[in-house]
């Protein structure tokens, strides 16, 4: 390997104590068979850091680790006191994911145990805290990755190599131009084209969920080519901005995709649950497990604020977004200086029950691309969702009813949870069950999995198992059909929390079914309802709806009593405009989208005349230039 980057290295580390030079990505590994060396460069490789201003990491040279097995008898006798409860070997790049019940007794005392494991085993030890709920679904996204360590190593230096030495493109003129190819006057389908000259890049791709002729983004477009694209780079695990992104392995592409490591799990999730509610309506799903497999295997993640090139011209660094686990403001330096732009995906200019606001201090900030879901001026929601929710829970108690809360499978189904769980606590609400249906659960797990992402207050709760909103006795999981018969058929009030939470297809639906014409019952909305879905219609007032069982139909009456509290992720019309307000540094360009047209509009009109800053909303194929 000659690039100038690895020239510029070994001006300050001697070739002969270097085994291997690799990419991980935009981080450079070193590998080194010198154990004298490995533990004492003598501020070598700091120097080279400081020279090229790039992470860099000394590693020791696969072969001189020890066998797994005796490395592992000596990490467990060595955290014996932490509590080991699984230890993961990456052979490739010798590392060892160590899970344990009390980080902090190895993380303690300047990391001695640490550096005693990394000097008796040599492999560099990743320490993770036991989930208090156990996921199969993240051992099996650990498998994938650990079952694919030498493609890993493989795909991560192939991305290095397109970061540092991977010019493809005569560069005549410098300039930044966006398409979008979805999420323009619309919520659905996310998905912004970034093209520089170098550069491409997808910023989100999503699906409509709530559409049936025109759920993907506009990939035929004449400015996209599959085999041209770069990287894709998520904001958040939701469908309509991550739902789309199998489909590009399932035509060959094989590039890397940029995300949070909660966000990489939730997508995963969300996505094989698409494909299984496309089974169960016995239509050919869009793509397969394997695709999804495919996605895994290729994602790159990153925690919040750190920098990282993803191309030799763009620079990316995640912000807390503040709207689900992990999701993630995505601040864009592309040139060198030329333009910094900041898209919002999804977020939350407060805090909420799980998570802490979004960020809102930037390094440099010329164009801000900015959500308004809740963007129209009435889009104001209330403060009183706690007195509200805690009302009809009891008046729905009082009459023998059960209250279904249809709900989005991550993020707002947690975030109900907590906030029941704090109504129970301070003795607003009785200590009603509460059933989790759908993909609920294993969302629940992913969330104690990385309590580092959630805001100050939940997070101690998870640390401690008594107080772990989570591990109520109250809350219970609904596992299968026959779980899902007996929950209706029994005569016990109860709060039924299930996807999807609009009602187009999941649990929701057979809990409505069976539960609507009851006025005794009561149906809770809790999230954003899209045009032509089913929880828009009830919601609007129809007064009866049309099932399907089999090849027969059925009209079922609309008894039950219909509520609305937005407990929502989403910022409203004043946490939007507040955000633009505390915004540092103040961009000249502010470029409004996943919004209906009209509040696409009234937010960027209330922009303009308030802070004097040029706005716009593109339509779906509209192209901007931003320099």
């Amino acid at each position: 390997m000659t690039t100038e980057i690895i020239k510029e290295i070994m001006k300050h580390v001697p070739e002969s104590k270097v085994s291997d030079v690799a990419f991980e990505a935009a981080n450079i590994v070193l590998y080194t068979k010198d154990k004298k060396f490995l533990f004492n460069d003598e501020g070598m490789v700091r120097n080279a850091v400081n020279a090229i201003k790039k992470r860099v990491e000394l590693r020791p040279d696969p072969s001189i680790a020890i066998d797994q097995e005796k490395a592992e008898e000596i990490i467990k006798k060595t955290l014996e006191e932490a509590g080991v409860d699984a230890v993961i070997f990456d052979p490739q790049r010798t590392l060892v994911t160590i899970e344990l019940e009390k980080p902090g007794v190895a993380i303690g005392n300047k990391a001695e145990l640490l550096q005693k494991i990394k000097e008796e085993t040599f492999w560099f030890p990743i320490i993770k805290r036991t989930p208090p709920i156990r996921s199969k679904l993240i051992e099996n996204i650990r498998s994938v990755l650990y079952e694919n360590s030498e493609y890993r190593r493989k795909f991560l230096h192939k991305t290095g190599e397109r970061i540092y030495n991977g010019w493809l493109r005569q560069k005549k003129e410098e300039w930044i131009r966006i398409t979008y190819l979805g999420s323009g006057r619309q919520v659905g389908r996310s998905c912004i084209f970034l093209q520089t000259p170098e550069s491409r890049i997808l910023l989100d791709c999503g699906i409509d969920v709530a559409s049936s002729d025109q759920a993907y983004p506009y990939l035929e477009a004449p400015e996209f080519r599959i085999d041209e694209l770069d990287a894709v780079i998520l904001s958040h695990a939701h469908l309509d901005h991550c739902g789309f992104i199998p489909y590009l392995f399932k035509f060959g592409w094989r590039g890397p995709v940029y995300c949070t490591e909660p966000t990489r799990d939730i997508m995963a999730l969300l996505q094989l649950d698409l494909i299984k509610i496309a089974h169960d309506r016995n239509e050919d799903p869009i793509y397969s497990v394997d695709e999804v497999k495919e996605v895994v295997k290729h994602t790159i993640t990153l925690d919040y604020e750190s920098v990282t090139d993803v191309t030799p011209d763009v620079r990316i660094t995640f912000y807390n977004a503040g709207h689900i686990l992990g999701s993630a403001m995505i601040h864009l330096h592309i040139g060198n200086g030329l333009h910094n732009m900041l898209y919002t995906g999804d977020m939350k200019y407060a805090k909420t029950q799980l998570l802490s606001p979004s960020h809102t201090v930037f390094p440099r900030l010329e164009t801000l691309m900015i959500e308004s879901t809740y963007g129209g001026k009435e889009n104001t929601l209330g403060s009183n969702a706690d007195e509200d929710l805690s009302r009809i829970v009891i008046e729905t108690m009082n009459r023998g009813g059960k209250v279904l809360m249809p709900t989005l499978g991550s993020g707002r189904a947690q975030e109900i949870v907590v906030f029941i769980e704090n109504l129970i606590r301070e003795k607003k609400m009785p200590n009603v069950p509460i059933y989790l249906d759908g993909m609920l659960w294993d969302v629940m797990a992913i969330h104690t999995a990385y309590p580092e992402f959630l805001n100050n207050t939940v997070r101690q709760m998870i640390f401690h198992k008594d107080e772990n909103p989570f591990l109520a006795e109250n809350i219970k999981r609904v596992g299968s059909a026959k779980e899902r018969k007996q929950l209706v058929e029994d005569e016990g009030s109860c709060i039924i929390i299930a996807t999807s939470g609009m009602l187009e297809g999941g649990p929701s639906v057979f809990y409505l079914t069976e539960l609507a014409d009851n006025p005794k019952n009561s149906l809770v909305f809790n999230c954003y309802q899209a045009e032509g879905t089913l929880g828009r219609q009830i919601k609007s007032g129809i007064s009866e709806f049309t099932t399907k069982e089999g090849k027969a139909s059925k009209t079922i009456p609309i008894r039950m009593e219909i509520f609305g509290i937005e407990i929502s992720g989403h910022s409203d019309r004043r946490e939007l405009m507040n955000f633009v307000k505390n915004c540092q540094p103040r961009p000249r360009k502010i470029i409004v989208n996943h919004g209906e047209a009209s509040r696409c509009l009234d937010l960027a009109r209330a922009i303009h005349q308030q802070f004097k800053i040029e706005t716009v909303c593109p339509r779906n194929l509209d192209t901007l230039r931003l320099r």
